[in-house]
């Protein structure tokens, strides 16, 4: 008998993913557990095995094929010795792969922007209307229509002062299609004035981020929240952590302290480790930490799951294995899906201070800026000390802007002092 293998769901919001690779071809025999393709979904790429044995009668979709819908037949399995040429082949609409895009492709000119429609006046002509040039041009810039303008010039001429006293609180239905704008859309699309350009399809992944962030930033109220944080002995505390563990090959990194930070203050406020759900909220139990991972095709949130409850070291491991993972698109859905909060550091590339935008339906992110050397005041006196700028992004819905500033105020306090988060 044959088996119909389908398109599976990854995850469970996957609804459609495209079918990147296929490992195995037609007459190939597999067994339960092999590998038979590569599935690429919104946030990552992922091996697909067979639960049956048998033989590959007909691959159904092609590799490269987008937008498969879960649940299509994408190949058939026959058994040992059957002949797949008695198997009845379902009929399925493939989805073409795409098409490879030049190098330096000219995109199409769009059409272009309807031209501002001017409202159009009477010729001056006897049996029409009479106005003189200056009376026509302050009719087209007040929206005058002068068809119901008696003239006071000779011969019943429109004149300046016609124009003057006339209402225009009413323009005609020419001058006010003037003023509509050209839809965004359009707009948008007769940016590129024909200069040359590459035109790049963008993947599900960045969909997906253009998606929820707009999203984000159009339904989420954002406040912001921050604090600079003296960074000398949690520098210090890392130097003796990683002298100590370098027997068993382990080098923290200030973010993993970070991370132990937030999610130790995310303890301390309870407040803040929630999540908005129209007319309820989730008040979570337990600290998972998103942090931002960049890689290759867009932004990834693995997930550090209890990291108030876990050691840096531990953290630290975790967060090399997701990284690794996440650049090579092999994380599992639960390992990027879910998490309490974020954390985001952009320490790296210098910049000093920035405020990102709530991972919805997340209800608070951090954001790291650079570590640096600054002018501070210590014991009443200006020093020079290491120091960072967080700023903790909030969805006034659920977080008081009050509750904000006591997370704030712990995570700067775990910071200076963080001997009081390994305890």
């Amino acid at each position: 008998m044959s088996i119909n293998i389908q398109m599976p769901a990854l995850s469970p919001t996957m609804e459609e993913g495209t079918l990147a690779k296929w490992l195995v071809k037609e007459g190939d025999a597999v067994s339960a557990g092999d590998l038979l393709a590569e599935i690429e979904t919104d946030k990552a790429t992922m091996e697909f095995e067979a639960i049956d044995e048998g033989v590959i009668a007909k691959i159904m979709i092609p590799e490269g094929a987008e937008n498969v819908k879960v649940g299509t037949v994408i190949a058939i399995l026959v058994e040992e010795g059957e002949d797949a040429s008695d198997v009845a082949i379902p009929k399925v609409t493939a989805p073409t792969a795409p098409a490879a895009a030049s190098p330096l492709a000219v995109a199409p000119k769009p059409d272009p922007l309807p031209d501002k429609t001017v409202a159009v006046m009477p010729a001056a002509s006897d049996d029409r209307v009479k106005a003189s040039p200056l009376a026509r041009r302050l009719a087209e810039q007040k929206g005058v229509d002068l068809t119901v303008l008696a003239g006071s010039g000779p011969g019943g001429r429109i004149v300046k002062a016609d124009i003057e006293g006339a209402k225009a609180d009413a323009p005609t239905p020419a001058a006010a299609a003037a003023k509509v704008p050209a839809p965004v859309s359009q707009a948008i699309a007769a940016q590129d004035f024909g200069i040359p350009h590459e035109v790049v399809k963008l993947s599900g992944m960045r969909k997906t981020i253009a998606r929820r962030l707009t999203e984000s930033k159009q339904t989420v109220p954002h406040i912001y929240l921050t604090v600079d944080i003296r960074l000398d002995a949690l520098l210090k505390l890392r130097g003796e952590l990683n002298a100590s563990l370098d027997s068993r090959g382990v080098k923290l990194s200030v973010n993993d302290l970070l991370i132990k930070a937030l999610a130790v203050s995310l303890v301390h406020v309870p407040e803040c480790n929630v999540q908005f759900a129209g007319d309820t909220m989730l008040q979570f139990s337990r600290v998972d930490i998103s942090v931002a991972v960049s890689i290759p095709s867009g932004l990834i949130t693995p997930i550090i799951i209890d990291a108030a409850g876990k050691g840096v070291s531990a953290i630290s491991a975790g967060m090399k294995d997701l990284a690794g993972r996440a650049k090579e698109g092999k994380l599992q859905p639960n390992e990027y899906q879910g998490g309490t909060a974020s954390l985001s550091n952009m320490g790296m590339f210098g910049i000093k201070q920035f405020e990102a935008v709530i991972n919805p339906p997340q209800g608070m992110i951090m954001a790291i800026g650079a570590g640096e050397k600054r002018p501070y005041v210590i014991d009443d006196s200006l020093q020079i000390a290491s120091v960072l700028s967080a700023t903790g992004s909030f969805d006034h819905r659920a977080i008081d802007g009050a509750d904000g500033a006591r997370l704030m105020q712990a995570f700067k306090e775990y910071c200076e002092k963080p001997l009081g988060m390994l305890a």
